[in-house]
């Protein structure tokens, strides 16, 4: 069993920057990819970022070179630092534990936080 604990969402105005935070507790946290998804009202969740246990990362066309994922094993959590904000940026972003198979695929993570809204005014 894995716990994750999101934190760091808020209101900003666009242009803006938050950096979230996803505190692990449970299994191995340190060996295992982790991911941001995002899901705005009435769409369907969205892969956001992950980041493999040695620090490979992979983004989503529409954040990346403003979206910057990163991890702290030693304190069990993983970052979401994000910059340049815009108003279609705002969602509920949840941390998500990786099993296996498409990491694009919501379906291949079994545990998930509770997730933290970002709100991006204009």
């Amino acid at each position: 069993q894995v716990e994750l604990v999101e934190s760091g969402g808020g209101l900003v105005q666009a242009g803006g920057s938050l950096r979230l935070s996803c505190r692990a507790s449970g299994r191995t946290f340190g060996s295992n990819s982790m991911a941001w998804f995002r899901q705005a009202p009435g769409k369907q969740r969205d892969f956001v970022a992950i980041i493999t246990g040695g620090g490979t990362t992979n983004y989503a066309a529409s954040v990346k070179d403003r979206f910057t994922v990163s991890r702290d094993n030693s304190k069990s959590t993983v970052y979401l630092q994000m910059n340049s904000l815009k108003p279609e940026d705002t969602a509920v972003y949840s941390c998500a534990y990786y099993d296996r198979g498409d990491y694009l695929s919501p379906e291949n993570y079994p545990y998930w936080g509770q997730g933290t809204q970002v709100t991006v005014s204009s």
